[in-house]
């Protein structure tokens, strides 16, 4: 089955012959992924969100020597939070005790270090060089003039969206396809306003919401792991699915094996959190979510200030095993592992395995459903028992 056949121009446009999307995920997505993944015949992708632009640009270079196929680079459009010292000052003692369990202290103040792409001409620049075949938005959109100069460097652009409203905002500024991400995605939610009530809307109901309401092309997010569930959305009307736990546990990744076993644990659950980034972000349940749930808890730092303690935590856990002090090695208890909600489908194996694997498995969801529905529509002509 030629996958192009059933999605409008997008994957056309794309020359992508399979209708799956590695998602970017900062820090854990790699050259070698995204590269095995587009010669595979779908699309990998890059996550460069807060990275300076020469260190953007030696991955972009890196995966451009590992494939000749499209691949996608993603940038993060939050606001600059405002620095509040008594804020950050009550959660750095608030972690105090945490620290002192790996005999460490935090640090003596936090800060941001993450660029948005919103403000950063350099990174702008670098991708107007660069010029990859894709660049896509998260948590909201670049202005007009950057936009412009990237549609005019002829790249193609998505922007995810988690509600109608941001879709349509997305429609307004001339995006190329819309990352309908479901509240079942792993990571840190797209949302524009991380302020703003957030519906949750499951991955379904907010591509039939969004096929309803644009003609954009949607891209499906969310809950996604395997064949039957990319089936689904493209019978729900999005032109390809974007999965990002599923790479995860592939060799090419970033992950460790701390993070493999823990992916690979049919115990493994997941939760949404804010004490990691200051930003809602779903990942598997660890000590660090627990923290929020403390009744002590106090507001915690916007995003990405709230980063800089969760680092300082988690290398402080890290290292105190490795240092000696207790014999083992260090804990990954304050590790963030984003995964999403239906990470326990999580299969060990090579990327272009994966992608294979799940290319046969959503033309065998594809042709089973339409089977079934052919031997349900034929009348039944074997007449009365005698």
């Amino acid at each position: 089955m030629n996958f192009t056949l059933h999605s409008k121009d997008l994957l056309a446009r794309l020359a992508i012959t399979v209708p799956i999307i590695q998602a970017p995920m900062a820090g854990w997505a790699t050259p070698a992924l995204a590269a095995a993944v587009s010669n595979a015949g779908a699309m990998g992708s890059l996550g460069i969100g807060g990275m300076k632009a020469e260190d953007a640009r030696a991955i972009i270079q890196k995966t451009r020597s590992l494939t000749e196929r499209p691949f996608n680079v993603n940038v993060f459009c939050h606001k600059r939070p405002a620095a509040d010292s008594v804020k950050e000052a009550r959660w750095l003692e608030f972690l105090h005790p945490y620290f002192a369990q790996f005999q460490a202290v935090p640090p003596a103040a936090l800060h941001d270090a993450m660029s948005s792409f919103v403000e950063d001409d350099a990174v702008l620049a670098m991708l107007i060089e660069e010029r990859p075949a894709v660049v896509s938005f998260h948590f909201g959109l670049p202005g007009p003039e950057a936009i412009a100069a990237l549609h005019d460097a002829g790249i193609v652009l998505f922007a995810t969206a988690t509600n109608a409203d941001e879709a349509s905002r997305v429609a307004d500024a001339r995006i190329d396809a819309i990352v309908a991400q479901g509240a079942q995605a792993g990571g840190h939610r797209g949302a524009f306003d991380p302020a703003a009530r957030d519906e949750l809307l499951g991955t379904a109901t907010l591509v039939q919401v969004l096929r309803r309401e644009t003609s954009l092309p949607i891209i499906a997010a969310g809950g996604i792991m395997d064949g039957a569930g990319i089936a689904a959305v493209l019978a729900l009307g999005a032109q390809a699915a974007q999965l990002g736990t599923a790479f995860l546990v592939t060799p090419e990744s970033a992950a460790d094996s701390a993070d493999r076993a823990a992916l690979l644990d049919p115990r493994s659950r997941t939760a949404f959190t804010k004490a990691i980034s200051g930003r809602l972000a779903r990942g598997i349940e660890s000590a660090y979510m627990d923290l929020e749930r403390d009744p002590d808890c106090p507001p915690i730092p916007d995003f990405p200030i709230a980063f800089d303690a969760a680092r300082a935590l988690n290398a402080a856990a890290k290292a105190y095993g490795g240092s000696g002090n207790s014999g083992s090695p260090g804990s990954s208890a304050f590790a963030a592992r984003w995964a999403g909600e239906a990470v326990r489908l999580s299969r060990a194996m090579p990327a272009a395995a994966l992608v294979a694997t799940l290319a046969q498995e959503t033309i065998d969801a594809i042709s089973s459903v339409w089977t079934g529905f052919i031997a349900c529509s034929e009348p039944d002509t074997s007449g009365p028992d005698t």
